[in-house]
């Protein structure tokens, strides 16, 4: 992964996108990609959620959330998972949702916020405060793009922005075109022709969320040629699992690049906290998939570029 991204990059579904790409260069040499809807057409779940919690979680005393915050995170995720189990005959689908435990850690991870921009920042960063980076600090993250906050429109209007300005450039097409161009398949956007976008920006809020769903536009015009019950499931997304393969099949892989000599000899990290993070994850007492790969992906390309 170091050599096929040529940098630490950390966005965990790279794995499955590199392999989907080499699979897709066994037919063809040119590949559609759909990134960009989500962004232009309000498709992620923060889009509707983020408005929702600010709206109802926020009336809310906050030593009153705090407590609620401590209560949901002082379980963990796999206790909570196995609550959700036995009581899965008596919850309707809406409540059926996989890896329960960690969402409701999530959950808990938001309930503490300030005002919006630290509601997004706690849903888009891994880390929270304090982040294991010395001298490093959660400031340092797309939060701070001001001139982005300061655009008119709703909340999920900003998000939307700030998505299309930081998270899409900087992850979703670096993930695609670098996976894709390692085994020499080329990749196209459709979404991202500039007319779509100026016509993005040209539609109003209701027109991309509503009732609770995004890219409301983009699924009208899919019904029209695509069988709704295509469309109309629950978002899923291109996720692995990391957090099982941490404590199995790659921990030693993992324990070698976070041991405690290595991280103190390179002088990056935070050396507590982090050997903490790793204890936690490997008992099943937290899930810390994606901030441990973040290290992990950072403590690799370091060794390979050495």
């Amino acid at each position: 992964l170091p050599l096929l991204y040529d940098e630490p990059f950390a966005d965990a579904s790279q794995i499955p996108t590199a392999l989907v790409a080499k699979l897709a260069r066994r037919h063809v040499t040119v590949a559609l990609s759909g990134d960009g809807a989500d962004e232009l057409f309000g498709g992620y779940n923060r889009h509707t959620w983020a408005p929702a919690i600010r709206q109802r979680i926020g009336r809310f005393p906050k030593p009153l959330r705090a407590f609620v915050s401590h209560c949901f995170s002082s379980i963990s995720p796999n206790n909570w998972d196995r609550v959700f189990t036995g009581m899965r005959h008596f919850l309707s689908d809406k409540y059926r949702v996989q890896n329960p435990g960690e969402k409701i850690h999530k959950l808990a991870g938001l309930l503490n916020f300030k005002d919006e921009r630290d509601l997004y920042a706690r849903l888009v960063r891994a880390w929270q405060d304090p982040v294991p980076v010395i001298g490093g600090s959660s400031q340092d993250t797309t939060v701070d793009h001001n001139a982005l906050w300061t655009k008119k429109g709703s909340f999920a209007e900003q998000m939307m922005c700030l998505d299309a300005a930081t998270y899409l450039p900087d992850d979703i097409l670096v993930k695609v075109d670098r996976a894709a161009m390692s085994t020499s398949l080329e990749t196209r956007v459709p979404f991202l022709d500039h007319r779509i976008v100026e016509f993005s920006a040209s539609l109003p809020l209701e027109m991309k969320i509503r009732n609770g769903q995004g890219k409301w536009v983009v699924r009208g015009l899919l019904d029209r040629y695509v069988p709704r019950k295509l469309i109309e499931r629950p978002k899923s997304g291109f996720g692995i699992a990391i957090h099982e393969w941490l404590r199995g099949p790659m921990r030693g892989w993992a324990e070698d690049l976070l041991s405690e000599k290595r991280l103190r000899e390179d002088g990056y990290f935070d050396v507590n906290s982090l050997r903490v993070a790793w204890k936690d994850h490997l008992s099943g007492k937290k899930n810390m998939q994606y901030c441990l790969w973040s290290v992990l992906m950072f403590q690799a390309w370091l060794v390979a570029y050495k």
